[in-house]
């Protein structure tokens, strides 16, 4: 990846779920670059790029020896900071030697790391409701053959869940519907009225019919995270939040969370929630998938933006505001756009 998102670096992005980093290294790339996690001796979560500086083998290749990292070519050992331990075959004290260490924090369940120079000053972002009373929520990983931008745009586009998900997530209607659109300090938020609540698979399963009143935005957090709620007049609510991690310029892992409230029934609802949302992703994943590919193949993306892609050009704002450096998008900005769904 070009240097050109070294600015996106400096904040945090999950690596794995903290139940994936046990007692051996673990490989992931970030930003293009190669990184191994491990747990120190201390049992913390702790990232290195994956590059002895011996010979340059890779040390996600070793193994985790009493807190160190061992290399597997020589059996050189570094702890959590990156610092040379141990020269197995050397004797007396190791040679100062260090290898690039990045800040990592455990939280929600998830392994964050900052893959920049540069440690932000705020925790990683919290994912809502999860082990709150009376919410049930469940985990997916997904890789995408698809920019940040792209997962995000797709993520929250109401649009094409009348195409793509045609039955499963939403029937086409034709119906108005107003957006609200409003630029924040984090990102940008949509919020949707009269939006049509015809039956469908997951309508079926979360919504508690037409008579209820439903509140439901899309919201962008910046750098890499999106946000889609419904609440309901009767209590009822449930809520998809997505980190993205870059892998390298055109793949993206994704980390979600989707969290709902039906009371007692949310453990019967989730056994038939939870593969209907693998369901739903797959469909995007296979259209960002034919998206990017036929952007490799004419060499160049370009994109037709309408106001009604209502969250399009916001991420673009922000995300070339992070990359570059640049002042933020004005905060409080508003508008309105109508759509048909």
């Amino acid at each position: 990846m070009s240097r050109a998102g070294s600015m996106l670096e400096n904040h945090w992005y999950i690596a794995c779920p903290s139940r994936k980093l046990k007692n051996q290294p673990l490989a992931r790339e970030l930003f293009g670059r190669k990184l191994v996690f491990f747990r120190d001796a201390s049992g913390q979560a702790a990232a290195l790029d994956d590059c002895c500086p011996h010979r340059n083998a890779p040390l996600s290749g070793g193994k985790v020896v009493g807190g160190c990292l061992t290399c597997p070519y020589h059996g050189w050992g570094f702890d959590g900071g990156g610092r040379l331990e141990k020269v197995p075959y050397a004797p007396g004290q190791p040679p100062a030697c260090r290898t690039v260490s990045f800040d990592c924090v455990e939280q929600d369940g998830y392994v964050w790391v900052c893959p920049g120079g540069k440690t932000p000053e705020t925790a990683p972002l919290d994912f809502p409701h999860l082990n709150l009373p009376g919410w049930t929520s469940f985990r997916m990983e997904t890789l995408f053959h698809a920019t940040v931008e792209a997962c995000l745009e797709n993520f929250l586009d109401c649009p094409h869940a009348t195409h793509v998900h045609r039955y499963w997530f939403r029937t086409p209607t034709a119906r108005p519907v107003k957006a609200e659109i409003r630029m924040l300090e984090d990102g940008a938020v949509t919020e949707y009225f009269q939006e049509p609540r015809e039956k469908s698979l997951v309508w079926s399963l979360l919504s508690p019919g037409k008579t209820v009143s439903m509140r439901h935005t899309d919201r962008y957090i910046m750098p890499a995270t999106s946000r889609v709620d419904y609440e309901f007049g009767d209590g009822r609510a449930y809520s998809i939040t997505s980190s993205c991690t870059p892998v390298d310029d055109t793949h993206t892992r994704v980390f979600t969370v989707i969290s709902f409230r039906r009371g007692w029934l949310g453990p019967l609802v989730r056994l038939f929630f939870h593969p209907l949302s693998r369901l739903i992703i797959n469909q995007d994943v296979r259209m960002l998938d034919q998206t990017q590919e036929n952007i490799e193949r004419r060499g160049s993306a370009e994109f037709m933006a309408l106001e009604q892609d209502v969250l399009f050009n916001p991420i673009r704002e922000w995300r070339n505001a992070l990359r570059e450096g640049a002042p933020p998008p004005e905060a409080g900005r508003q508008w309105q756009v109508e759509l048909k769904l």
